[in-house]
């Protein structure tokens, strides 16, 4: 058996993007994910606890400025999901990919959806490239 990183393979190159190439990145959109999608790479989450999935009508990929605890960040949304969660919430979660590469779940209502052109996620997505650029 061999050893694999959990990076999901959304793009050419299965990496990291910066502010010009982040289109490339190839969005799971025609169905609801299962755990087989997020094994197989081409799905950041599957929700199984849920009821009532669909997707969410949106343009992917699209950038998003994602508020964490440890502040602000640049990503991509690639995946975009409603579920009605065990409590009777409805959910809107999207499946993001981060400029270098690793993957995270986020709340919709977490996000901002932004342009490419926004210079705020353009210099969130150059400082996660260049840490040493966030210092300047």
């Amino acid at each position: 058996m061999t050893e694999r990183d959990d990076t999901p393979d959304f793009g050419e190159d299965g990496g990291g993007y910066d502010a010009d190439d982040w289109s490339r990145l190839t969005p799971f959109k025609d169905r609801i994910a299962t755990l087989d999608d997020v094994q197989a790479r081409v799905a950041v989450f599957a929700l199984d606890d849920t009821a009532d999935p669909r997707l969410i009508d949106m343009d992917l990929p699209q950038p998003v400025i994602w508020w964490e605890e440890g502040g602000e960040q640049a990503a991509v949304a690639v995946q975009a999901e409603s579920h009605i969660g065990p409590e009777g919430d409805e959910m809107d979660v999207l499946g993001l990919i981060l400029p270098d590469g690793g993957a995270a779940v986020a709340l919709m209502e977490d996000c901002d959806l932004v342009d490419d052109t926004d210079p705020v996620w353009r210099k969130l997505v150059e400082d996660a490239i260049d840490p040493d650029a966030a210092a300047d």
